[in-house]
């Protein structure tokens, strides 16, 4: 066991203040993890092994107390990549992918199940002893995971005991995995994992009486995908500001010239709206004085600095300008509490990701100022890994949508379930 306890030590920080309440002695828990997580095409390794590292403090939890742990996950999204004959392309999608991963991080045995429910898994579930892992197939080769099936979470309820959802990627769907399984379960047969429950702590450390001031930094392509986000912060922040492609919907919104900058013409007037709320709320809203504009959509295009509002044809803006880094970051670095989601422009090209990786920069100033920092989503992730800041900050969401939700005020449906009572079996 020195192996789990190497891990947990590496991020004993994520599992603080966190005390699964169920005693799990000699009984098999079924626990829904968010093994998601990217391979290498040519041979399937796995390339990124966060997700799973953030299980680990729960598995371990669970094995020390003398339990056996039933680990079920989906790995992308193989029903939408089906092979030409019309079957499931088995070999790209299997989760037998991680079981290699998985017993190198925790020094012990992973059994694999080629199937999720069925003879063999009940057989393989019923032999596991005291301090054993069964990794179960991919959840997402049922048909009745996706639509929350109320049969086939009945048979994944029937494998063990005790229930634990710490996929906190996957909290926001109504599967049968998440939030269906959950049913079957007595309350006192069902908890959140350490990851779950911290995920949950701390998104309402920023919507519960933050400490103030409270910057939020919101970034992306659309205003659509995060108008919610926006009008919610919009009643709690101190200061708003709003980079990426959805500023130049703004900047239109007011009247400036974007040029062949994104923008979604149809929420032009919710643009205003929200800028007005601001207002009334006597909330700072900043968008970016200036931009990187390019005259293409390309890492190779020219490029120049022009204020945001007065881009010309044929050109476009791709990162926030000198000007706006440097205001922005001013802003970051006095703030008491962060939000952090979404990019500056565009990150995946390096020409363009100057700015995401200076608010990144900022964020982890603030946070060891004494700031609260919490990043949740996407590019705003992989700027803090890839500059080695994830533990600068306070702390990383391991889910972009789910915790979008969260914060929009949205009750997530695998977080719902764990509250109600067991169905009739």
């Amino acid at each position: 066991m020195d192996g789990v306890f190497y891990f947990c030590t590496l991020i004993s920080k994520i599992a603080i203040e966190v005390d699964m309440d169920i005693n799990f002695s000699g009984k098999k828990v079924l626990l829904r993890v968010d093994f998601n997580v990217p391979l290498n095409k040519e041979d399937f390794s796995v390339t990124d092994t966060t997700r799973i590292v953030r299980a680990l403090p729960t598995i371990t939890h669970i094995l020390e107390e003398g339990g056996s742990v039933i680990l079920m996950s989906h790995l992308g999204r193989p029903m939408k990549k089906l092979k030409e004959d019309g079957s499931i392309d088995v070999e790209k999608f299997t989760l037998e992918h991680i079981q290699s991963t998985l017993t190198d991080l925790l020094q012990l045995d992973v059994k694999f199940c080629p199937e999720t429910v069925g003879k063999q898994a009940t057989e393989m579930a019923a032999n596991l002893k005291r301090g054993q892992i069964l990794l179960l197939e991919n959840t997402r080769f049922n048909e009745g995971e996706k639509k929350g099936d109320v049969e086939f979470a009945k048979k994944l309820a029937q494998l063990a005991d005790v229930y634990v959802n710490d996929a906190f990627g996957t909290a926001h769907r109504s599967h049968a995995s998440t939030t269906t399984v959950a049913n079957f379960f007595n309350e006192e047969e069902k908890t959140f994992g350490f990851l779950l429950e911290n995920e949950l702590k701390n998104a309402e450390r920023v919507t519960n009486n933050p400490e103030r001031p409270f910057v939020a930094i919101v970034g992306g392509a659309k205003v659509s995908d995060k108008m919610l986000l926006l009008d919610r912060l919009i009643d709690q922040v101190d200061t708003l500001i709003i980079g990426g492609g959805m500023a130049y919907t703004f900047m239109k919104a007011q009247g400036g010239q974007i040029g062949n900058s994104l923008c979604e013409e149809d929420r032009l007037e919710l643009a205003n709206e929200l800028i007005k709320k601001a207002r009334t709320k006597g909330v700072h809203l900043l968008l970016p004085t200036d931009s990187v504009i390019a005259d293409n959509f390309s890492n190779e295009a020219n490029t120049r600095i022009a204020p945001s509002n007065l881009i010309e044809e044929g050109w476009m803006g791709l990162d926030i300008g000198v000007y706006a880094q440097n205001e922005f970051a001013n802003n970051i670095r006095n703030a008491k509490t962060i939000l952090w989601n979404g990019p500056m422009g565009v990150f995946e090209m390096s020409n363009f990701a100057n700015g995401t990786k200076l608010i990144a920069q900022a964020v982890a100033e603030a946070t060891k100022n004494g700031g609260f920092s919490l990043i949740g989503g996407g590019d705003s992730v992989a700027a803090v890994n890839q500059m080695g800041l994830s533990k600068e900050v306070s702390y990383v969401s391991t889910g972009g949508g789910a915790m979008l939700e969260l914060l929009e005020g949205k009750e997530l449906p695998g977080v719902k379930a764990m509250n109600m009572g067991k169905v009739e079996s």
